[in-house]
């Protein structure tokens, strides 16, 4: 096997780092405007939502480009040295995985708002009291958000690609490994790589879902 075993894990460390930072960066946009998406009337928000389900399609290349021109030495902020490190390929990532937790969210919490809202009110309860409860009784629909952003982010090669330059020992990720191996013709160190690359995105939706089932 062309990569040794112990880089590989190096590089599943680095994957799994880069993208858990680029989904707690993502979450931490997403998950409110998401909440706020989904508890607003039946008749708010319908733009900002059509938005922000056009943005899941976001083509990662074109992600990477955008990045790769701030970035560069030319670009606005290309004296922060920040191109081709693990900074910039976290950037890149939580932007794609933002559209998928906001979109994720809003879709759950919307489903579930006016039966919230009425039960709440109708026992006395107050509108903080009214998106406690709607935040707990979408808990599985933000779970789901936070594994589809995970797993855009830690799927994802062509930004990380760009804003990364698959550098040995610095920014190279399983997903940009795997193309390598593959184009050297190294099919045995690609699978393995691949392997590794699906049971860390099992182990983290696995983590998710057993969180989100707590009673």
């Amino acid at each position: 096997m062309d990569v040794p075993l112990g880089e590989i894990w190096e590089i599943a460390w680095r994957s799994l780092r880069i993208a858990g930072a680029a989904t707690f960066l993502a979450a931490l946009f997403g998950l409110p405007l998401g909440v706020w998406l989904g508890a607003r009337p039946r008749r708010g928000g319908g733009s900002a939502r059509v938005v922000l389900y056009a943005a899941m399609g976001l083509p990662p290349v074109v992600v990477g480009l955008f990045f790769y021109l701030l970035l560069s030495r030319s670009g606005p902020l290309g004296k922060s040295g920040l191109l081709f490190t693990q900074t910039a390929m976290v950037m890149a990532e939580a932007v794609l995985a933002f559209p998928m937790i906001a979109g994720f969210t809003a879709a759950g919490v919307r489903a579930r708002a006016a039966n919230v809202r009425r039960l709440v009110r109708g026992l006395g309860g107050s509108e903080k009291q009214v998106l406690t409860t709607l935040l707990w009784e979408s808990r599985r629909p933000i779970v789901a958000a936070l594994a589809a952003g995970f797993g855009s982010a830690i799927s994802e090669v062509g930004a990380a690609t760009i804003t990364g330059g698959d550098i040995r020992h610095h920014t190279r990720v399983l997903t940009t490994a795997v193309v390598l191996e593959t184009r050297k013709g190294e099919l045995r160190s690609a699978l393995m790589l691949g392997l590794v690359l699906l049971g860390l995105t099992l182990l983290v939706t696995a983590v998710l879902v057993v969180w989100g089932e707590r009673e």
